[in-house]
């Protein structure tokens, strides 16, 4: 009487996609679907949900789905101009983020609402042309290795940065669960709070392009200082 086997969980069966903590950069491709959004900002090991609806965009998101899942989130640098055209590629910056699809839901009619895991910077080197009508370009990861295995920051001053985070929501008149916040750990706060914030694109480049987490508290804080409540003078 032939016996069925257990299944093995440890059977050594090849993935064709490494696991997100098993990613290197050998695993990012040197050209890479470009998803220009401004005022989007994806940092290493934050998470962006997306609705994508543009036929373009659909395409780019079925393309990465079928191949390595990787995205190349990225902002474009809008001239004034440009807002009443649609029809000019506006340029783009020169640093954007990998992101990777965790989660996809399609919908009845056909768009898709997307999560994207951020996973390390890329500098953009050329755009290399159009495919199904999004934008492809080559892309170079290797002086963002430090993204997959980031340091901790350097100690900075916490309680400062949410009275001017509190500061801030309150002139936007923004909510937030704070309890959620003050509980979060340094690193993860320093991926959060640039990625909710509304600032505006250029600003958001700029936490983006800090080359470290110090660096990236010291650009948040300057952010919301001079973004927060002013004075209208001494009083009289």
């Amino acid at each position: 009487m032939a016996s069925s086997l257990p299944y093995n969980e440890a059977s050594d069966i090849a993935r064709t996609i490494p696991r997100l903590s098993d990613l290197t950069l050998a695993d990012i491709p040197a050209e890479l679907g470009l998803f220009p959004l401004s005022g989007a900002l994806l940092l290493p090991e934050g998470k962006l949900p997306l609705n994508v609806y543009e036929p373009r965009y659909i395409a780019l998101v079925e393309d990465a789905l079928a191949a390595h899942r990787f995205i190349g989130m990225i902002q474009p640098r809008w001239q004034e101009e440009d807002e009443e055209t649609q029809e000019a590629l506006p340029p783009l910056y020169k640093v954007g983020c990998v992101g990777r699809i965790t989660s996809f839901t399609e919908r009845r009619d056909g768009t898709y609402a997307i999560t994207l895991s951020g996973i390390a910077r890329f500098r953009l080197l050329r755009e290399t042309g159009l495919h199904r009508g999004y934008r492809l370009g080559r892309v170079d990861v290797s002086s963002f290795a430090n993204d997959l295995h980031e340091l901790p920051p350097s100690p900075f001053d916490r309680k400062k940065l949410l009275e001017a985070l509190r500061a801030y929501f309150k002139q936007k008149g923004l909510h937030a669960r704070w309890s959620v916040i003050e509980q979060m750990d340094d690193d993860v706060l320093l991926v959060t709070l640039p990625m909710i914030c509304p600032f505006p694109p250029a600003e958001k480049q700029a936490l983006l392009d800090a080359a470290t987490l110090t660096e990236r508290v010291r650009v948040l804080q300057m952010l919301l200082d001079l973004a927060g409540p002013q004075d209208d003078g001494p009083p009289s």
